[in-house]
């Protein structure tokens, strides 16, 4: 099978509930292949893209918020969120980077990993239900359309937060010797340089042609969203581990929304000069 087929085929699989099969060939050639992730991203935002289109048309706002939420896992899985909640628990630990990083690993959750998930799933709700209430002011019959680029441009910006994050970190010291590396430090090590600035050039590209330069900006906000998260996981673990990542696309993706609702709101009121929307 093609290399690069393969690796466009297991990002599928590792992203994604879609059931297309994975095996740890096809997770090689993802990792040397990582740019896949904001392609993945692009098609998976078509599809909740298309969803949120339709369900703008159908269904009152908050009911659609619920169901977008609802789909997005449905499609994507819950492991990534499965990291925002260890993410937590590490986070609120207290004591040494040891038992910080103890709390990370253990497979209970901890109120610090609930009420972070919470927060997570409370945010995301928001900045769908804003998008909706300002874009419905800004954009009017032309609603549907705004959702679908909304949601498309928060997938790609999700992906494109994991890419940013992994590019950056270093994976967290093994507490002990390890046959081999996990997950996490596989796409550590994949993120290179070259990966990371394809999958920024092709993210910027298709996030600028929904909304022109305004469009850029939600992007660009989920990655710089990916560096805080990277620096607060060195300052509690001293690196980034699988967790982290997972954590960069959920914070990503909410990221990427609640920047489009502000930009709405600055347009709504007059404030975005010369940028223009294109969707009009």
């Amino acid at each position: 099978m093609n290399s690069y087929f393969l690796a466009f085929k297991s990002g599928f699989g590792f992203l994604s509930t879609i059931p297309v099969g994975i095996s740890m060939e096809g997770i090689d050639e993802l990792m040397k292949k990582i740019y896949f992730y904001p392609v993945v991203g692009a098609v998976l935002g078509l599809l909740i893209g298309a969803v949120a289109f339709i369900g703008q048309v159908i269904f009152p706002g908050p009911v659609l918020a619920a169901l977008l939420m609802g789909f997005i896992y449905y499609i994507t899985g819950f492991n990534h969120l499965d990291g925002v909640t260890d993410i937590g628990d590490g986070f609120m630990a207290h004591g040494s980077r040891e038992k910080k990083i103890k709390a990370l690993k253990d497979t209970t959750i901890g109120t610090g990993g609930v009420s972070f998930c919470i927060l997570l799933l409370l945010t995301l709700y928001s900045s769908i239900r804003a998008v909706q209430q300002v874009g419905s002011a800004t954009f009017g019959v032309n609603l549907p359309t705004l959702m679908f680029a909304s949601m498309f441009i928060a997938e790609v910006s999700a992906k494109q937060s994991m890419l940013t994050i992994a590019a950056f970190g270093k994976p967290i010291p093994p507490q002990e010797k390890q046959a081999y590396p996990g997950l996490g430090a596989m796409t550590i090590n994949g993120a290179t340089r070259k990966n990371f600035l394809i999958g920024l050039v092709f993210g910027a590209i298709v996030c600028f042609l929904p909304f022109g330069w305004i469009g850029l900006l939600p992007y660009l906000g989920a990655c710089i969203s990916a560096l805080v998260i990277l620096n607060r996981s060195y300052a509690h673990f001293g690196g980034l581990n699988g967790d982290g990542i997972g954590t960069a696309n959920e914070i990503g993706r909410v990221t990427a929304l609640i920047v489009l609702a502000v930009l709405l709101n600055f347009s709504l009121n007059g404030y975005t000069g010369g940028l223009k929307w294109t969707l009009l």
